[in-house]
């Protein structure tokens, strides 16, 4: 089986400044930052997924019409019972929340169940933290977002693998 997503995953510039970032709030709340080249913000988390289905993923995605918009993490915060300290937007971009809606429904029409969850867009800085992250404003971090991919974790390697990247506003790369 096989752990899989759809995620947004920062540009160059933001990635090195969301890991100083992290860096900085596992310092401060006890917690292990989340390596740089692993910052993303989830789409849609799909969970264990038989290796068979992911052509089936990929044409859900193929559907997807979603536009290209800037993205900016501008307040953290923490999920206490996750054990996590995230980063994200008071005030998500309507493209945002309808890329994420439309891809979910996709994967649903597919045949898929996808976390049940409401979506909170968010991207996390720094796991096992010991200390609350209270949730506080912060210096924005923006990317342009003309892309989202489909990725495997890897859970005992602690990395991830892109499957697939689809551009916004029609292709795949």
């Amino acid at each position: 089986m096989a752990r899989l997503f759809f995620a947004l995953w920062p540009d160059d510039r933001a990635r090195d400044a969301l890991g100083a970032r992290a860096r900085e709030i596992a310092g401060r709340c006890g917690g292990r930052p989340v390596p740089a080249p692993n910052l993303h913000l989830t789409l849609v988390f799909l969970g264990e997924v038989d290796p068979a289905r992911i052509g089936a993923l990929r044409r859900a995605a193929d559907g997807v019409a979603g536009r290209t918009f800037d993205l900016g993490l501008d307040c953290i915060g923490g999920f206490r019972r996750a054990g996590v300290a995230w980063a994200g937007c008071r005030h998500p971009p309507a493209q945002l929340l309808a890329l994420q809606a439309e891809l979910d429904r996709r994967i649903r029409e597919g045949g898929f169940s996808p976390d049940e969850r409401a979506f909170a867009p968010h991207l996390t800085l720094a796991r096992r933290v010991r200390e609350p992250v209270e949730p506080e404003d912060v210096e924005p971090v923006s990317w342009p977002v003309r892309a989202f991919a489909l990725v495997e974790s890897a859970r005992d390697a602690g990395a991830y693998r892109r499957l697939g990247e689809w551009l916004l506003g029609g292709g795949t790369t």
